[in-house]
């Protein structure tokens, strides 16, 4: 069985393990970013797909970007415009941020603040985890605790009263926007409108 007690819980994330967790969007597939292959390697993802680091507030996350004074103003007025929420900030990265969370273009990273109290918690705990949807690559996202544990049986997963009420599967996943130097690029138009 991989549901585990949240201390367990926690302790499993700290060590290297495969967790899986609710978010505000679809569940969320994490591991800790210097062991971001093994998602790669569960998800049979291709490595064209970088993966977002997630943090339970925008000051944890601040430390994995790397950009000008003025940049980090911008920067900053759009998370607190949007986070938390479902929208991901493609950035320039610095040195604290493992090549494997983006293996063809280890020179930006994706962030996001997830607006779910139990995602939230869970960060707090963990610091930021390498993070993306759970699902087999090329497949819909697994939206509940069930399928999840079946599906990946070696993913650990919080007890059951943790999860919200399954969401329909039409769950739409984050909005993307890239900074480009200049201005934002929408790559993915998702669950906020930019």
């Amino acid at each position: 069985m991989t549901q585990l007690p949240i201390a367990a819980f926690i302790a499993a994330a700290r060590s290297g393990r495969l967790i899986s967790f609710p978010t505000d969007t679809v569940p969320a597939l994490a591991v800790r970013p210097d062991q971001a292959s093994q998602i790669f390697a569960a998800k049979q993802r291709q490595p064209d797909k970088p993966l977002i680091l997630m943090g339970a507030s925008p000051e944890a996350l601040w430390p994995y970007v790397g950009g000008s004074e003025e940049e980090l103003q911008q920067w900053q007025q759009m998370a607190a415009d949007y986070w938390p929420g479902a929208l991901t900030l493609v950035l320039p990265t610095c040195d604290r941020v493992p090549p494997a969370m983006n293996p063809l273009n280890p020179d930006s990273i994706g962030i996001r603040v997830p607006n779910s109290k139990v995602a939230q918690m869970i960060l707090q705990q963990t610091g930021p985890l390498a993070t993306t949807s759970i699902n087999r690559s090329g497949q819909p996202a697994l939206t509940t605790v069930q399928d999840i544990n079946q599906y990946f049986p070696e993913v650990f997963t919080p007890l059951v009263h943790l999860w919200p009420e399954p969401q329909s599967s039409e769950s739409l996943p984050s909005t993307v926007i890239k900074w480009d130097g200049q201005d934002w690029e929408v790559l993915r138009q998702g669950a906020i409108q930019i």
